[in-house]
């Protein structure tokens, strides 16, 4: 490390578009650092002889590594560092919560921000993008293959660190896209769809092959896949199937899905003039949860022309799952939040049309099984919102079509596949699974933490056999 540190208290500001401007366009909120701004950044940092930060991180990032080789003006270097353990980092430096991962705990936090470790990620990735074009070797194949079902973070992540292991591996992605939830969930102006075609093109330089429009479970199954020669399966199929919440007037026109609406703006291309794409856009719409999912969902109802946007969530700020950066983002472009608030009816016109969505005001009660303080009903707090769309985000659950088709293959109440929390290993020998086909909606990194260890796993179970 170099002797200069820069002790400054707060992060390196990030460049940002206008909120005024920003909400009227799907270009990145976000600009990224100059080369002067990273490398004040990773001054920053101590290099720890014990970094904490290391251990918060899903995948292991070598992080002081990294930043010193920024802090140097080894940019290049930096990036391969952070290949070395992370698959995908330009999306990682975009979209993790590093707020409550490797930030949390970085020692730097304790009078002051912590390192602005996202940052110091995107920054190397994008340089590198910008300034390298460097086509990846293909390693010498092993001999042996592995399928995957799924190209989202958990899929990829598995792939690719199998890739390098030498397997042949071969992605079935269910859409006519690969990057599963980076590219049909993820909003352009959180992360670039260039940015993850360019993360999934490096796979390809491994010697990933990528088949789409191929359900799992339909038009391929487990047994069908180990009969073609596949020595291991790992399952990454994601949780896609929405969540609602049972109340009158949710079969109305202009009630969505958050899946449905951030589907079609993503991967039909919704958010670029001059397409056609068939999507109801509301003039005030109401996105009844408060993940980024439902933040993502605001904030592109209002890119897509919705005057008034509101955000109704059962709980308090404090409670919010979204994280902060989502939060105070959406606020700044005119979202309005209706907290400590839950619909119990939406209302429709003679022609079957939202036209409003009845709510009452909670308070919080007792904390439940998850920790946070119940939400309670007031009595005669009732009132209504004027809207002509709804769009559910209150979460979601893996689609059951894999499980109806696979005998044996365990699954809890919730529809999660149950696997081994450190290999990955389900209830049948060979196959594996991890991200959100296990957990239930979670986070990229933690999908990709969990693809990285159930590569690790087939990869001792082929040997092991061989």
């Amino acid at each position: 490390m170099a002797e200069k540190r820069n002790m400054a208290q707060e992060k390196t500001p990030m460049p940002e578009q206008d909120p005024n401007v920003r909400n009227k366009n799907f270009e990145e909120v976000a600009l990224g650092y100059t080369q002067e701004m990273a490398v004040n950044e990773a001054a920053r940092c101590l290099g720890c002889k014990n970094p904490a930060c290391v251990q918060g991180c899903p995948v292991n990032v070598k992080i002081p590594e990294f930043i010193r080789r920024i802090e140097e003006g080894d940019f290049r270097g930096a990036y391969l560092k952070l290949k070395e353990t992370n698959s995908l980092p330009a999306v990682c430096g975009r979209v993790c919560p590093q707020e409550s991962q490797c930030e949390s705990k970085c020692v730097r936090g304790k009078k002051g921000d912590p390192v602005g470790i996202g940052r110091l990620e995107r920054f190397a990735a994008d340089w590198y993008l910008q300034n390298c074009d460097e086509k990846l070797e293909k390693p010498e194949s092993n001999g042996h293959r592995v399928a995957v079902l799924g190209a989202g973070p958990a899929g990829l992540t598995c792939a690719g660190d199998l890739a390098q292991l030498g397997y042949e591996v071969t992605v079935f992605e269910a859409f006519h896209a690969p990057g599963g939830v980076l590219i049909y969930g993820i909003p352009e102006f959180r992360l670039p769809k260039a940015i993850v075609k360019h993360e999934i093109d490096k796979l390809r330089e491994l010697g990933v092959k990528i088949e789409t429009n191929t359900i799992a479970g339909k038009a391929v199954s487990i047994d069908e896949l180990f009969e073609e020669g596949f020595e291991a399966i790992f399952i990454g199929t994601g949780a896609g199937l929405p969540a609602f919440m049972n109340i009158p007037g949710e079969n109305l026109n202009g009630v969505f899905s958050a899946n449905e609406f951030l589907t079609r703006i993503n991967l039909m291309k919704a958010y670029k003039d001059g397409y056609d794409t068939p999507i109801f856009r509301p003039k005030s719409v109401a996105v009844v949860g408060g993940g980024n999912v439902a933040m993502d969902a605001a904030r592109c109802a209002r890119r897509m022309g919705a005057e008034t946007v509101y955000i109704v969530y059962r709980r308090s700020e404090v409670e919010l799952p979204a994280r902060a950066e989502e939060v105070h983002h959406a606020k700044e472009e005119g979202i309005i939040f209706k907290l400590l608030c839950n619909p119990v009816r939406i209302l429709g016109d003679d022609k079957g049309r939202v036209k409003g969505i009845e709510c009452v005001e909670m308070e919080l009660g007792e904390p439940d099984a998850s920790g946070r303080r119940r939400p309670v009903e007031k009595p005669g707090s009732g009132f209504t919102l004027d809207v002509d769309g709804v769009i559910m985000a209150i979460g979601t659950s893996p689609n059951p079509i894999l499980k109806k088709t696979t005998q044996g293959l365990e699954t809890n109440k919730r529809g999660c596949i149950v696997a081994d929390e450190e290999t990955g290993q389900t209830s049948i020998p060979g196959v594996y699974a991890g991200g959100d086909a296990v957990t239930g909606a979670a986070t990229v990194i933690l999908a990709m933490g969990a693809g990285k260890r159930a590569a690790a796993a087939i990869d001792r179970y082929i040997r092991e056999k061989a």
